[in-house]
């Protein structure tokens, strides 16, 4: 059997550095922990199975995260990050998909509750206190990503959504864009509600008028932002400038865009929240502001892991929760044309 000798031999570092990357990965640069996770993996080495552990020991080495489209690239790429530190701390991430639907949410963390994983990682799909009230009933450490609850007494990882659409909106208007589409995502949704929020506040303060015919809710799904694409480019007066609230609706805007028989971005012009791993391949590459995943699962595994180990030394976690919220990054692609008229 491998020991971690014979990784830090493969990866070609210390063996402290090895335990580093598997105990404290944040103090381990992302290029070397890389390295020594291939490592890992070409010698077969094995860390303690979390099953057993919990066996042994009494404590679960078991953490639940549930999010609301594990389809998504965003998501898949944040669990690939979640997983590598959490194996690194012996842990095991089970992950479910709740769909969006919070009665299908419900059922999820009452089952990894009954199962007494040590923590859970939970982006919630309820839009209002109702809705969420499974969440106020549990007892296992828990932090909330991506989609905030006011009232929940937890920790929270997200990015600055105002911003995101605020970047966008702004690039927008100094290229001459005055008639912008809004394709939202689900009225009420947090989310959705502080994208929205960013979109308009960037409007009146360039003093240009807020057309609510240009602000359509299209469900964070494919098939919404399509129909709301060929609707508002539909319009006697339509927009010449549309932004997407994700990036599986600026992918279906384009879509619709093309089916049209209209071109992007002389006749119209396309920016979206969050790519995907193979963006570079689409023509054009469309112009996007994207969170840094790999920063907010390292975050969200170093709240997570700290509040297990706060609830197994048998303290209690008080009112010390802290949200942690990460800036976006414009990405500039060739989906944004400038246009001289208003």
């Amino acid at each position: 059997m491998s020991t971690i000798r014979d990784v830090a031999r493969q990866a070609g570092v210390s063996v402290s550095t090895v335990s580093l990357a598997f105990n404290t990965p944040e103090r381990v640069s992302s290029e070397t922990r890389k390295r020594i996770a291939q490592a890992a993996a070409e010698v077969d080495y094995q860390s303690p199975d979390p099953v057993a552990q919990t066996l042994s020991s009494g404590r679960s080495q078991l953490i639940g995260m549930v999010q609301a489209d594990i389809s998504n690239a965003f998501f898949g790429k944040l669990l690939r990050e979640v997983e590598l530190h959490a194996h690194a701390r012996g842990y095991l991430v089970i992950v479910s998909d709740s769909n969006a639907e919070f009665e299908r949410e419900e059922k999820i963390l009452r089952h990894l509750a009954s199962m007494r994983v040590a923590g859970m990682i939970v982006s919630p799909c309820g839009l209002n206190e109702a809705e969420t009230a499974h969440l106020h009933d549990l007892k296992t450490p828990f932090i909330l990503f991506d989609q905030k609850h006011e009232g929940l007494s937890c920790d929270f990882v997200g990015t600055d959504n105002q911003l995101a659409s605020a970047t966008l909106t702004e690039h927008l208007i100094q290229l001459g864009h005055r008639r912008i589409g809004f394709l939202g995502g689900v009225e009420g949704l947090y989310t959705a509600s502080e994208r929205e929020q960013g979109f308009v506040k960037t409007l009146q303060a360039s003093g240009l008028e807020t057309d609510s015919e240009l602000i359509v809710d299209a469900r964070y799904t494919y098939e919404g932002s399509y129909a709301q694409t060929r609707r508002l480019l539909a319009l006697e007066n339509p927009p010449t400038a549309l932004l997407a609230c994700s990036n599986v609706m600026s992918l279906a805007a384009l879509q619709a865009i093309r089916d049209l028989g209209l071109d992007c971005p002389g006749d119209i012009s396309l920016t979206g929240i969050d790519d995907v791993p193979w963006m570079h391949m689409i023509s054009p590459q469309i112009t996007v502001v994207v969170q840094p995943v790999e920063a907010m699962a390292q975050a969200t595994a170093r709240l997570i892991l700290q509040r297990i180990e706060q609830r197994q030394s048998g303290s209690e976690p008080g009112t010390d929760f802290t949200d942690t919220i990460f800036p976006p990054i414009l990405q500039l692609g060739q989906s944004v044309a400038q246009i001289t008229r208003t």
